[in-house]
């Protein structure tokens, strides 16, 4: 897999332990009997933890189903009870994080793609003594914000790398689509696309209307006729562009940012160029493994640091091996 390998690579180092897991529960808890007799990895003998996983998710992105499944196999072999959360809208992603608190929850894992908006409540959790980590967005804040470590793709060089492609393969004008205004993560990554290429423009779309997004960059790609590329931010709205340009009757490519296993499909396929995988299903089973660690025994992984899960191209070259992964959902 062609990779790059930036700032802080030591995700690579990290030998995630990834059991066999049998017949366990996404609660965790005790592993059930293999009358099978096959051999499968053992749920952690420590008591069971409470852990929170709030996200911004929207409703049907399914980059957030990949970031549940490993935050759920990380806590069935961590014995771990985890309480999955989300809201899109930043005020009601924060009283999540404020119900979690309620509770007396072990350790916290949240998305920080609204910084100014979760400040004050993730402040509460440590001062209430609860561990937190950052995942997805927000790397930049998230020590500030008292999180010990941050498990994602540094945004901004994941831009980068996108408009590095873009421009050794000759583009000049792309379109690239935000589906969440304000979004730090979001912003970050077409403003490193920008860098790279300076003829870049920026479309905000409502990421949770696709018949919206649709049309919206159906018009777009009408009105700009020499645009000779659409990035789309995530693997549902890149799904839709395809089909804007289709009904817009435009040359343009489409490029991507993440994945699912329609999306490998369709760089297998040559529909789609390339698109830079972040791997969420890290994200999501280091977090709570983290969490895990920490309260095992103190340990702190990231050295304050965060640890990258990305920026990861993910080309013709070799969609073909990550479309297998994809189609078990952990890419």
């Amino acid at each position: 897999m062609n990779k790059f390998s930036w700032r802080r690579m030591a995700v690579a180092a990290l030998a995630v332990p990834v059991l066999a897991l049998a017949a366990c529960s996404s609660q965790g808890g005790k592993p059930a009997d293999n009358a099978g007799g096959g051999g499968g990895g053992q749920v952690a003998s420590t008591p069971k933890i409470k852990v929170a996983l709030i996200t911004h998710a929207a409703a049907g992105d399914t980059f957030w189903d990949i970031v549940r499944k490993g935050a759920e196999e990380a806590a069935a072999k961590d014995n771990v009870d985890l309480q999955y959360l989300n809201d899109p809208e930043a005020g009601r992603q924060a009283q999540l994080v404020q119900q979690a608190i309620d509770q007396k929850v072990d350790g916290i894992a949240v998305t920080l793609a609204t910084p100014d908006a979760l400040k004050d409540v993730v402040k509460k959790a440590t001062d209430a003594g609860i561990p937190v980590v950052s995942l997805n967005a927000g790397e930049d804040v998230s020590a500030q914000l008292g999180a010990f470590t941050h498990f994602g793709s540094n945004e901004k060089l994941a831009g980068e790398a996108v408009g590095t492609k873009l421009a050794q393969g000759g583009y000049k004008h792309p379109i690239c689509v935000i589906q969440q205004q304000g979004h730090v993560g979001l912003e970050n990554r077409c403003a490193g696309v920008k860098a790279k290429v300076p003829g870049t423009e920026i479309l905000y779309v409502n990421g949770q209307d696709m018949t919206s997004v649709q049309s919206t960059a159906t018009a777009k790609l009408q009105a700009t006729k020499d645009a000779d590329v659409i990035i789309g931010l995530g693997a549902p709205i890149t799904i839709t562009l395809l089909k804007s340009v289709s009904d817009a009757g435009s040359s343009a490519k489409v490029a991507s940012f993440d994945l699912n296993a329609e999306l490998a499909q369709d760089i297998v396929s040559g529909k789609v160029i390339f698109t830079v995988d972040q791997q969420p299903w890290l994200q999501g089973y280091m977090s709570v493994d983290a969490l895990w660690q920490s309260k095992r025994g103190g340990f702190k992984l990231g050295g304050g640091q965060p640890v990258l899960t990305g920026p990861t191209i993910v080309d013709k070259s070799n969609a073909s091996d990550v479309l297998k992964f994809a189609q078990q959902g952990v890419r």
